[in-house]
């Protein structure tokens, strides 16, 4: 796959938010009256969530990118619940399954046996379930509970994966929780909870869980911001670029890579606010600017760490050294992705030192001169290719398919902004 140099222009639209999407089909699930959601992520990671959810008893009706989920009664799927490469459908299913009282077997991918799952394992059998992973990965054993444990729960480190799957295992078990120790995570589950009436409490530091969902409205998922990242980044770093994208979700949990961006003096325009079934969205307008270098710490990190990848690409292009920290997790996520940071920007001639907890970028004029790239199967890598190439010059990717975990149509849209500008 070949990537292009070249402004961006006109409108584009992106696929619906795939975090939003995997966490509403799971609530969805504990309905026992259909529930209609529109806009969902067509890509392979929600695929493996609705599909999970199919074997636990839950019915799901496609149409395009809207369904309709009914959860009728749960119960122990008849085989594997094979996870593919999405590490959210592993973590929070193992939740549902816990506060479901049901038992799995858990699987996935190379790519997904190679990353973390005793950190959610833990503090779920803290909760009751009995859990037996494989050396702390998949493949693992969940045994539900129908007498939870611990009600109290202190997250170890910031996780909104770990953070939601507890909080399903309370609303599936119907049993009030506390969470303690989130510090600003994504918090997409607690307001698909509060939209859906359930009685939840939430702040940066504590978050309290009454009651379960009581009323399942119709949800029309937002726009996915981290898909609407490698457009930003690559209009900013591209002179002769002016791009609106439509209908994104702002959840300030999520847009740490805005205030980045405008910390570095990027021009983006945020208009047209408004809520969308319990979620900000905004219109992003973005325009070519010269960018200087800055620091960005965790509590950005935190809320920008999928767009980490095409972050880093704008930092290529700033003037000074832009230091990126709080972004441990990184080397865990579908592929390595700080190794992936290396390469990327290393094929452009940018040198790009790593740190125990973060990166350094030491920015300039970067120039790809048709360099190829191997994705390791990484979305992420893959997209942020295309913003790099924007900017910098042609660049060959090895699989232009990895995009399909969260954007299918990605080049297709990527190429229409390209021909508008």
């Amino acid at each position: 796959m070949i990537f292009a140099p070249g402004a961006l222009g006109g409108s584009v639209r992106v696929p619906g938010d795939k975090s939003i999407s995997h966490r509403a089909l799971m609530l969805a699930a504990s309905s026992l009256q259909p529930v209609p959601i529109t806009n969902l992520n067509p890509g392979r990671d929600v695929a493996a969530t609705c599909e999970g959810l199919r074997s636990l008893g839950a019915a799901i009706a496609w149409n395009g990118d809207d369904a309709v989920v009914t959860g009728a009664r749960l119960r122990d799927p008849g085989g594997t619940i094979d996870c593919m490469n999405s590490g959210s459908t592993a973590r929070m299913l193992m939740g549902l399954c816990t506060g479901a009282n049901l038992r799995a077997h858990f699987d996935g991918d190379s790519s997904l046996r190679g990353r973390p799952m005793e950190p959610v394992a833990a503090q779920l059998r803290a909760f009751g379930a009995r859990i037996e992973t494989t050396v702390g990965k998949l493949p693992a054993d969940v045994v539900g509970t129908p007498e939870p444990q611990t009600r109290n729960f202190i997250l170890l480190s910031p996780s909104a994966q770990i953070k939601t799957a507890l909080l399903l295992a309370g609303a599936f078990g119907r049993v009030p929780i506390t969470i303690r120790g989130d510090k600003g995570s994504r918090d997409h589950t607690e307001r698909l909870l509060r939209y859906w009436d359930a009685d939840i409490a939430c702040d940066r530091e504590l978050i309290e869980l009454r009651s379960p969902p009581q009323t399942f409205k119709p949800l029309d998922v937002a726009g996915d911001f981290s898909a609407a990242a490698f457009f930003i980044v690559a209009a900013t770093v591209t002179p002769g670029s002016s791009v609106r994208i439509q209908n994104v979700g702002v959840n300030p949990t999520r847009t740490g890579l805005l205030d980045a961006l405008q910390a570095m003096g990027a021009h983006i325009r945020v208009e047209n606010q408004r809520e969308q079934s319990g979620e900000p969205i905004a219109d992003i307008i973005v325009e070519s600017m010269r960018l200087r270098a800055v620091s960005i710490g965790p509590d950005i990190a935190l809320r920008a760490i999928d767009e980490i990848p095409v972050l880093a690409v704008a930092a290529a292009f700033a003037e000074g050294e832009t230091r990126i920290t709080g972004v441990r997790d990184l080397r865990n996520k579908e592929s390595d992705r700080v190794a992936a940071i290396v390469r990327l920007l290393g094929a452009a001639g940018i040198s790009v030192q790593t740190l125990p907890d973060g990166i350094a970028i030491a920015g300039g004029t970067p120039k790809t001169r048709g360099a190829a790239i191997e994705t390791h199967g990484d979305h992420r890598t893959a997209m942020a290719a295309a913003a790099l190439a924007a900017g910098a010059g042609e660049l060959h990717i090895d699989d232009g398919a990895a995009v399909n975990v969260s954007f299918p149509g990605f080049h297709e849209t990527w190429g229409r902004a390209q021909s508008a500008a």
